[in-house]
């Protein structure tokens, strides 16, 4: 895999980890097979596979053909051919089948923008982005894939397009969505290039000293904890992370920062605010989720336990996402307000701050 498809698959993955095989070079995989039933009449190969296949374009089916990777009898085949009883009808890609296919959901999706090549989409927290381990079924690709149902042109299990990047589950925010193989090569391409504008809004536990500053350490799996990415200054381990923060609010025992990637890692913002000493609150993986910082009266443990209510989840969200558009070249620029739960956490926070002045 060259770097270009490393750094792609990298980008903001999420946190359930989702194993694929890897395609072997020049080897073919099946998709679809099926014997031609012996009383069927003679129709064209891209009809009758149009008929059997669920969610595939007859356009998507033809290109197939195009391709050579519609088969019959173990030969390669044109869309006109025509199926014959007892005939082995086959599909084969040069990718590995999915394990879990995309089936489309009618999941409401929140649409901030949309045109022929793209969508960008503004997740809520608690939705999984794409299936797998456990999480097979109501995820934001299944939404998506239910949206663009009427598209001949997308299929949702078609790696050429879909997400550009992803964030974690319980990370709310915008994320990009490329409806064209041409759309999501150039998008792609951008994020490589580090040329997308991507800022977050993190409430980190204790007082940030600086106004701002600048992180940079390799991010790998912790060799402790499958489940965890962690810091590394050896560059032979993990890859190149950069985080820069600026403080947007400092609010008793927690700070508002805003966080811009220059590089886009498992886990990044979480594990580069982690290692200098500002675990994100209520992040239950890196222990965001205990009281880390403030007084030992019963009464402060109780406000924090119901700030943790009421955001019960790491206060992460993705507020901006600029990039060039891949058609027309304009620069394009998306806000999201902050979720309700990150709000009132703030509020809560900020109350409690000035009832302890008053006092």
């Amino acid at each position: 895999m060259d770097d270009f498809s490393e750094e792609i698959e990298d980008i903001d993955l999420i946190e359930e980890d989702e194993v694929e095989a890897e395609a072997i070079p020049g080897e073919l995989y099946e998709h679809f097979r099926v014997i031609v039933d012996k009383g069927q009449a003679l129709i064209r190969v891209d009809k009758y596979l149009f008929e059997r296949i669920v969610n595939a374009s007859r356009n998507r089916i033809q290109q197939a053909a195009d391709a050579g990777c519609v088969m019959a009898n173990g030969r390669p085949v044109k869309s006109n051919y025509r199926v014959k009883p007892f005939d082995i009808i086959t599909v084969m890609m040069d990718r590995p089948r999915y394990e879990n296919e995309i089936v489309p959901e009618d999941i409401p999706i929140n649409i901030v923008y949309e045109d022929q090549d793209l969508m960008v989409v503004n997740k809520p927290a608690g939705m999984v982005v794409h299936p797998g381990h456990g999480n097979y079924h109501g995820t934001l690709v299944n939404a998506i894939a239910w949206h663009l149902k009427d598209n001949p042109e997308y299929d949702a299990n078609d790696p050429q397009v879909g997400l550009v990047h992803r964030i974690d589950k319980d990370t709310s925010g915008l994320l990009l969505v490329a409806k064209t193989s041409d759309a999501k090569t150039n998008l792609g391409l951008q994020f490589f290039n580090k040329t997308t504008k991507r800022k977050y809004n993190a409430l980190v536990w204790g007082t940030v000293e600086e106004n701002e500053g600048r992180i940079e350490g390799n991010i790998a799996r912790n060799p402790k904890d499958r489940m965890q990415m962690a810091f590394f200054t050896d560059p032979n381990i993990g890859k190149h992370a950069v985080t820069h923060y600026h403080v947007l609010e400092r609010i008793g025992y927690v700070t508002l920062v805003e966080c811009v990637l220059e590089t886009g890692r498992t886990h990044q913002i979480r594990v580069h605010m982690k290692h200098i000493g500002h675990v994100l609150f209520n992040d239950a993986r890196y222990g965001g989720h205990d009281i880390l910082k403030g007084t030992h009266f019963s009464k402060y443990k109780q406000f924090v336990n119901n700030c943790f209510d009421i955001c019960p989840r790491q206060a992460l969200h993705a507020m901006t996402l600029g990039f060039v558009h891949p058609r027309t070249g304009e620069e394009m620029l998306f806000q999201s307000e902050l979720p309700e739960d990150m709000t009132l956490l703030l509020d809560k926070w900020r109350g409690y701050i000035s009832n302890r002045e008053l006092e």
